[in-house]
């Protein structure tokens, strides 16, 4: 079976670690590294986060340290979501090896320099890193197949009325993805609210029996307190918003999406950070993102616990 081969960008936080756990689990992938990047808490703790992650689920891949802040404003975390490392709750085992001495930029120029196919990028924090690259190395774009990234909504936000977290932290870096010419993927905040993980789910998870399940139990015990403590609309439901942008790549035909036209307001005082999704085609632009807004949560949870079955 040929392996999807992806870089995978993320800023762990409790979803980003279940969806490192989808994508080494699922078996599906060829992870030619993991970039980190600063969004859910700094980038000194997403980097070890990622870091203790693939150690519980022995999984030894590159990994290439971010940028510190965006590219034009200030560090915006949420450790009122992730706690203060970023991923309180369960207790994870020390890395037991160390980021390369590379940035997250010229890593991913390495990997798509010497690669003879085409990568996907699946970036789930804030885009700096993918901006950063795009804007240094604009010769290398032909070699990304896809960027299937969490982030953004068509009708709702999270940081704002409209803006999602992600596309709120940089909306710059988010503009100069969305308007790159690459083959984009969007899960938002429309499908993401979908992907509700139960206190059901959170037990099959420890019931499995192995470590990675523990942990992932214990995780998402931390991260659920926040939903239904402040989003008591998703009736005791955490969203678990990373997973659908791998998930999307294992299988697509378990979500529903449209070819719209997405852009990302960069100047609007009520609307800074939203993505702007022509959903009726009132612009008459050429679409450039699948944007997808709809899934079959029950699938999409039996993909889950079968591959945290899969590891350690």
């Amino acid at each position: 079976m040929h392996k999807i081969p992806v870089i995978i960008d993320c800023d762990p936080g409790h979803d980003d670690a279940i969806m490192l756990m989808l994508a080494f689990g699922s078996g599906k992938f060829d992870v030619r590294a993991v970039t980190t990047s600063a969004g859910n808490q700094t980038q000194e703790k997403t980097l070890a986060n990622a870091l203790k992650i693939l150690t519980l689920i022995e999984a030894r891949v590159p990994v290439y340290k971010g940028c510190e802040k965006p590219l034009l404003r200030n560090l915006m975390i949420s450790d009122y979501v992730h706690g203060e490392t970023g991923l309180d709750g369960p207790i994870l085992p020390s890395p037991v090896f160390q980021a390369e001495r590379m940035s997250a930029m010229e890593g991913i120029a390495k990997i798509l320099t010497e690669s003879d196919e085409k990568i996907t990028i699946v970036p789930t924090g804030p885009l700096t890193n993918i901006a950063t690259f795009l804007l240094a190395f604009p010769h290398l774009k032909n070699k990304i197949e896809r960027i299937s990234l969490m982030g953004g909504g068509i009708f709702r936000g999270n940081m704002t009325p409209l803006a999602e977290y992600n596309m709120a932290a940089d909306p710059e870096a988010a503009s100069i993805v969305f308007g790159s010419g690459v083959n984009i993927t969007m899960c938002g905040l429309d499908v993401t609210h979908k992907a509700l993980v139960f206190q059901k789910d959170i037990e099959a998870f420890r019931a499995i029996g192995n470590h990675t399940g523990k942990a992932a139990g214990d995780m998402l015990d931390f991260f659920s307190k926040f939903y239904r403590e402040n989003r008591v609309e998703l009736d005791g439901g955490a969203a678990l918003h990373d997973p659908c942008a791998i998930a999307w790549l294992i299988a697509p035909d378990m979500f529903t999406s449209k070819q719209c036209y997405v852009d990302v307001e960069t100047q609007g005082t009520l609307t800074l950070g939203a993505t702007v999704v022509d959903f009726y085609n009132v612009l008459h632009k050429t679409p450039n993102v699948e944007v997808v807004y709809d899934m079959d949560r029950d699938r999409f949870m039996d993909l889950l616990i079968e591959a945290i079955r899969q590891l350690p």
